[in-house]
């Protein structure tokens, strides 16, 4: 009789250990679906963020009539224009990439997750500088154009184009919306390689 009870009261000890384990793999696993979703979501703000962002720069035009002559405002007359929507696009098109990339995988394991996640990190750092670099030369024509430079003599032109700068603005505006979505993907990536 002894024995029986024993046994029953090692039943419990063995069900409780079982449980633990299974409470700490579910709630791992569970952590693990909550970073893939942000991250998803995050990467996915990435893209919709830098594809508008390019479509607007790229659309945009005006035409002003100035002492009898036709002057076309273009992004391609900038070259800082150019490279603000050739940045922007590599970004928008990697991501893509890595988002598929990213859903083919999304049944690994956490474990399976570290190994690549260096690659992860590095590859959100690069399109964050790119991003960032992207934005900076575009504001920094901008400002030139807003109020030009005195010490070189040039003038500003947004003036006779408000309506171009006033949506370069607004494509900035959004790009910089990626950016920042970029650096909170670039920070969660690198909390998840570092725990």
């Amino acid at each position: 009789m002894t024995d029986s009870k024993d046994s029953f009261k090692m039943e419990p000890k063995s069900s409780s250990s079982s449980n633990t384990t299974t409470t700490t793999t579910s709630s791992s696993q569970k952590h693990h679906r909550t970073f893939i979703m942000t991250q998803n979501i995050l990467r996915i703000l990435v893209i919709v963020f830098t594809a508008v962002s390019v479509v607007v720069t790229v659309t945009n035009n005006q035409t002003v009539t100035l002492f009898s002559f036709q002057f076309e405002a273009h992004f391609y007359y900038s070259s800082s224009l150019k490279f603000f929507v050739v940045a922007n696009s590599v970004v928008c098109f990697l991501s893509v990439l890595l988002l598929i990339f990213n859903l083919l995988r999304r049944r690994q394991q956490t474990h399976q997750l570290k190994d690549y996640c260096f690659f992860l990190f590095l590859f959100d750092l690069v399109m964050t500088v790119l991003l960032i670099a992207g934005c900076t030369a575009t504001s920094a024509i901008g400002f030139v154009g807003q109020y030009g430079e005195d010490h070189v003599g040039w003038t500003p032109i947004c003036n006779n184009v408000k309506k171009f700068c006033r949506i370069n603005l607004t494509s900035l505006l959004i790009s910089y919306l990626a950016f920042f979505a970029n650096l909170g993907l670039t920070v969660l990536i690198a909390y998840k390689c570092t725990s």
